[in-house]
């Protein structure tokens, strides 16, 4: 992070210890993170390393057990109710009996948004994620890359600051991947949104991110954290420049790294 960015993210020391049947499960310990603003911050880690609990943290889904984290200077609970952030899952999650339109119109209704206003956010936030002229579809009617677009128009639609990501690209195939990756740095450049970003891909995490979280498994620490040289335009093929091949090849080193395999 740059010195000069205010910070919108910050934990220090956090962790989160659930209870279960079996015990006691620590699924983070003493995590340490700041986040500037307009910063693109991708989390990457084993399966079960507590990049998707960090993520709920932030957003207020799930409550530390120690430690401290703050979301643009407020509680994660005081930035949930001031929706200060936009949430897009794994699955679209987008209601089957609504149409796009409608779906994007979610949160706009609960917030009590006049007609106009609504009208005017769905058409910019379609606008931004090219899902122009699908309004009237219904989630059904759209491809998976579609679908998580339309997730993505609806997390935006109330224009909050920042943006947590988990997996949205995950369950995709690698074309359909590829071209959604494109449209968000391309969407992230326009918006200046700050964007946290859960990926099991190095790839994917090397080539979105100015920076890149790498976590240990159960108890999730952050064992690394790798700062981005790549410019901000990326065209695909800088995937295959050395200067992206030796950032990829030291996140491959801090998993392994931090990976107990016996």
């Amino acid at each position: 992070m740059t010195g000069a960015s205010p910070a919108v993210v910050s934990a220090s020391k956090l962790g989160l210890t659930f209870q279960t049947n079996d015990g006691p499960v620590q699924a983070l310990s003493n995590v340490d993170l700041t986040i500037g603003k307009g910063e693109f911050v991708s989390f990457i880690g084993p399966s079960g390393c507590g990049k998707t609990t960090l993520l709920r943290v932030i957003a207020d889904l799930e409550k530390p057990t120690s430690g401290a984290i703050s979301v643009n200077g407020m509680t994660p609970e005081q930035a949930r109710q001031s929706r200060a952030y936009g949430y897009v899952f794994q699955a679209a999650a987008l209601y089957p009996w609504r149409t796009i339109e409608r779906n994007v119109a979610l949160p706009l209704e609960i917030m009590g948004l006049s007609r106009a206003e609504q009208a005017a956010r769905i058409k910019r936030t379609l606008d931004l994620v090219n899902l122009s002229g699908f309004e009237k579809k219904y989630p059904w009617q759209l491809s998976g890359g579609m679908q998580q677009r339309a997730s993505i128009a609806r997390a935006l639609a109330f224009d909050a600051d920042l943006l947590l990501m988990d997996e949205p690209f995950g369950a995709l195939d690698e074309i359909v991947r590829d071209h959604l990756n494109e449209q968000l740095l391309e969407l992230w450049e326009r918006t200046n949104k700050t964007i946290c970003f859960v990926t099991h891909s190095i790839p994917e995490a090397v080539y979105l991110s100015t920076r890149i979280v790498v976590m240990s498994p159960r108890p999730g620490r952050v064992s690394d954290v790798i700062e981005s040289t790549l410019p901000k335009k990326r065209p695909l093929d800088i995937r295959e420049t050395p200067e992206f091949l030796a950032i990829a090849a030291r996140v491959r080193d801090g998993l392994r790294a931090g990976h107990s395999y016996d």
